[in-house]
């Protein structure tokens, strides 16, 4: 079982606190983020970064559902 995850270039301000929260997770290349993998194994911290991002530019899905960001 594997989430897959997405950063909107457009919305990422660069502030690196998604790889501060999951450097696992997430690398700064340039002034956005990326994911380390497209597809990693469910991991809290995933979701952490995806509720701490102020762009809300991490989205976190588990099949076709999204999960994170939580509300």
């Amino acid at each position: 079982m594997s989430w897959r995850l997405a950063v909107d270039a457009q919305r990422c301000m660069g502030s690196g606190i998604c790889a501060g929260v999951a450097p696992d997770h997430f690398v700064l290349d340039d002034d956005t983020s990326r994911p380390v993998a497209d597809s990693p194994a469910p991991d809290e911290l995933v979701l952490d970064a995806a509720d701490s991002c102020p762009a809300m530019a991490i989205a976190v899905f588990d099949g076709a559902r999204e999960i994170g960001p939580r509300p």
